[in-house]
C-alpha cells in the first residue's frame, strides 16, 4: 500500500485527497497543509516509487505500470481509511490521475481540484516526450528530467518549484523513472477521451497564467464543460501551489466550501 499521512479535523466530515505529479512526493503540499488541515481532513498520498512509497514488485517486474494500475493504488488506501467519498487536488500529473480516478469511481468524487492540469500534449511537449523515449536508457534521468522542468517552468519566477521537483526526483531510481516515463505511450489517446467527455463532476482548474504548454487547453476545456471552472494566477507558472500558495490556497479552500 502506498504511504500516506492523514490529519484528522475535529467536527469536519469533509475529506481533502491530494495527489502530486511525477518525480514529486507529498512533501509538495508543504505550503498548504497548515491552512487545508483548518477546515477539512486532510489525506497525503505518496505515488508508488515517489517518496516513502515503495515500487509495487509484483509490477516491477511483471507488468508495465499503467494509469489505472497506479490509479487503483490511490483506491485502495482510500479504502483501508473507508473514506466514503473525497474531494481531490492534484497537480500535473496528479491532475490525470484525478480524473481517470473520477472516471472509473465516479460515486468517490466529491469535487476535483486541478492545478497545473494537463489535458493535452501540444507539438512541443509531444517531440519533448519522443525524444524522452529516445533517450531515456542511455542518458541519466536526472538530465532529462531537469531538461523537462525547465522546458515546462522557464522563467526565474518558477525556480523554485523546478529545485523541489527536481529535489524530489533524486530520490527515484533510472529503473522507476523509466517505468512512471512509459506512461507517456498511453497518455495521448486517454487525454483525447477526457477533452471529450464532460464528466459532470464538480471542476475546478487553477492555473498559471504562464503555464504556457497547459493553459489554452484548460481554456478551451471550461467552455464545454459544464461543471468545470478556471481561475487563472497571474505571474505564476505550471506549480501554481508552490508559486503563489496564499492565492492558491484562498481560492481552492472558498471553492471545496461551495462544492461540499
Amino acid at each position: 500500500m502506498l504511504h500516506y499521512t492523514k490529519y484528522i479535523h475535529e467536527t469536519s466530515k469533509e475529506w481533502v485527497t491530494f495527489v502530486h505529479g511525477a518525480g514529486g512526493s507529498s512533501t509538495i503540499w508543504y505550503k498548504q497543509v497548515r491552512d487545508f488541515k483548518k477546515h477539512f481532513n486532510v489525506l497525503l498520498l505518496d505515488l508508488r516509487g515517489h517518496g516513502n512509497s515503495k515500487p509495487n514488485l509484483k509490477d516491477a517486474f511483471n507488468d508495465r505500470y499503467t494509469f489505472d494500475s497506479i490509479t487503483e493504488d490511490i483506491v485502495e488506501v482510500i479504502d483501508f481509511e473507508k473514506i466514503e467519498k473525497s474531494h481531490f487536488i492534484g497537480i500535473s500529473l496528479g491532475t490525470i490521475l484525478i480524473r481517470n480516478l473520477a472516471e472509473n469511481y465516479p460515486d468517490r468524487v466529491k469535487s476535483m481540484v486541478m492545478g497545473g492540469a494537463i489535458m493535452k500534449l501540444n507539438f512541443r511537449s509531444q517531440v519533448l516526450m519522443r525524444l524522452g523515449v529516445i533517450f531515456k536508457s542511455v542518458v541519466p534521468y536526472l538530465w532529462l528530467y531537469k531538461f523537462f522542468a525547465f522546458i515546462i517552468m522557464p522563467n526565474k519566477n518558477h525556480r523554485e518549484s523546478r529545485l523541489l521537483f527536481v529535489r524530489e526526483a533524486k530520490k527515484l531510481y533510472q529503473k522507476e523513472f523509466i517505468r512512471w516515463f512509459k506512461l507517456t505511450s498511453e497518455i495521448n489517446p486517454l487525454l483525447r477521451f477526457f477533452r471529450g467527455a464532460d464528466i459532470r463532476i464538480p471542476t475546478f482548474y487553477i492555473m498559471g497564467g504562464e503555464d504556457y504548454l497547459f493553459l489554452p487547453t484548460i481554456q478551451k476545456v471550461v467552455k464545454t464543460h459544464r461543471e468545470s471552472s478556471l481561475y487563472v494566477v497571474e505571474n505564476c507558472g505550471h506549480v501554481v501551489n508552490v508559486e503563489q500558495p496564499l492565492i492558491f490556497n484562498q481560492k481552492v479552500i472558498d471553492y471545496l466550501y461551495t462544492a461540499s
